[in-house]
């Protein structure tokens, strides 16, 4: 029996050795390379915009959709952002625009320590996919309300985030569920730029629905980021790996264009 605990104190006390606060030195360098996501597919991070910078965000999304967004670092914990965007922009349809300009705002209140990780809360009325008039509520609910830490590592060559969340949605729609809901998602960045996200939203306010929506599965989402310069991040996104909706039999692709600059 003391083997094996002397294991786990030896792992973990090596782990703490190298878990140095990530985060917190690479908002220090300065480069644009190093600046870790603000989302990982759908879900925030604790992560924030440093002071004087500022992003443009496309997100191009199944049947022809298309959200933009952009925000702005007021200083080194706290970012606001604007989102707008419609479905159906790249087709020979009308467009089906979404309802209103939606909000994105995020507040870093504690910075990581070698013992500690970061903590952020926020509010994002941003969803995504098709908007549902209806059910007055987008394809995939916006996290609302939401609290997240994040937790950094490097390892060798690679840096590695973890992510841990729980969020209260304001779409309740006519399913009427409002049970708070948690998600947990991963970030790796290798060779300097070429990164990997992974996401598991657990959808426990979409979980009971009469329509075409969730099955109680969860939605797991991931994503291959490239760093295709200082200021120009491509990322392909995969959504709904685990087939959660009713109404389709296969997982969503899309593609996210990431412009970052400084004032």
């Amino acid at each position: 029996m003391k083997r094996p605990l002397t294991l786990i104190f030896l792992i973990t006390g090596l782990m703490v050795a190298m878990a140095h606060p990530v985060y917190s030195q690479i908002e220090e360098s300065g480069s644009l390379y190093d600046i870790p996501p603000r989302t990982l597919v759908d879900c925030p991070t604790s992560m924030t915009l440093p002071r004087g910078c500022f992003d443009l965000v496309m997100r191009i999304y199944p049947n022809g959709g298309i959200i933009g967004r952009t925000a702005i670092g007021l200083s080194n914990r706290f970012m606001i952002g604007i989102s707008y965007g419609a479905e159906r922009i790249i087709a020979d349809a009308e467009p089906n625009w979404n309802p209103s300009m939606e909000f994105n705002i995020k507040l870093r209140l504690i910075d990581e320590s070698v013992f500690f990780p970061s903590l952020a809360i926020g509010f994002n009325s941003q969803g995504y996919g098709f908007h549902d008039d209806e059910m007055d509520r987008y394809t995939y609910k916006s996290k609302g309300f939401y609290a997240v830490i994040s937790r950094g590592l490097y390892l060798y060559n690679a840096s590695f985030g973890g992510h841990l969340g729980i969020n209260y949605s304001l779409e309740y729609d006519k399913d009427k569920e409002k049970d708070p809901n948690f998600f947990v998602g991963l970030d790796t960045q290798f060779n300097y730029n070429i990164g990997f996200v992974m996401e598991y939203d657990m959808a426990l306010n979409d979980n009971k629905s009469s329509q075409h929506y969730g099955k109680g599965r969860g939605y797991l989402n991931m994503g291959i980021r490239w760093l295709y310069s200082e200021n120009l991040e491509i990322a392909v996104m995969l959504k709904n790996l685990l087939n959660n909706r009713r109404d389709v039999n296969s997982f969503g692709r899309g593609l996210r264009l990431t412009y970052i600059e400084y004032f």
